[in-house]
């Protein structure tokens, strides 16, 4: 569920003759705010259905302005990752910093885990998509997002080792080597 009845000011959110969507967003990726758990689990969820039935969303740009008058741009346009994002946008909103910090986490995640070969043994691949042990959604669900909207690799691993230390068999995660 989207973060609604708080009173922050909601992300506008602008519609082309193409469909693609656009977002200005009044603050930068990295002051965006961590998220409940249970509300990344299901955004993870909602979009393995998404991408299983093949229900792609829009192109989506995002503007993020900075307090220095500057902005940062994204623009998704992945087809996969403009189906999470429709995804996570039709369950719970993407028009609250709260609902935009979702849906970025989420993308970040799955670029994370295209490129951290240490997480891979953190993750099931099955025949309706990847399951993920919960220190990896733990942390996506509270570290910060950087200025690229991404995770800080060597942070994330950090948390991550230090939260599974119990649940990695083999060696200690101090003596684990990329």
């Amino acid at each position: 569920m989207d973060d609604a009845g708080d009173d922050r000011p909601r992300i506008e959110v602008r519609t082309a003759a193409d469909g693609t969507l656009t977002y200005l967003v009044d603050v930068p990726p990295e002051a965006l705010p961590p998220v409940r758990l249970r509300d990344l689990s299901a955004a993870w969820d909602a979009a393995r259905s998404a991408a299983i039935a093949q229900a792609w969303g829009p192109p989506r740009l995002f503007r993020f302005r900075r307090g220095c008058g500057a902005s940062t741009d994204l623009a998704l346009a992945d087809p996969d990752a403009c189906c999470w994002a429709a995804a996570v946008d039709a369950t719970m909103g993407m028009r609250t910093p709260y609902g935009m910090s979702v849906c970025l986490r989420l993308l970040a995640l799955v670029d994370l885990l295209a490129q951290a070969r240490w997480a891979a043994s953190m993750v099931a691949l099955e025949r309706d998509g990847a399951r993920l042990q919960p220190p990896l959604l733990s942390a996506a669900a509270r570290l910060a997002l950087t200025p690229e909207a991404r995770f800080d690799q060597t942070g994330f691993r950090t948390e991550v080792l230090g939260d599974a230390a119990g649940l990695l068999p083999g060696p200690a995660p101090n003596q684990l080597h990329a």
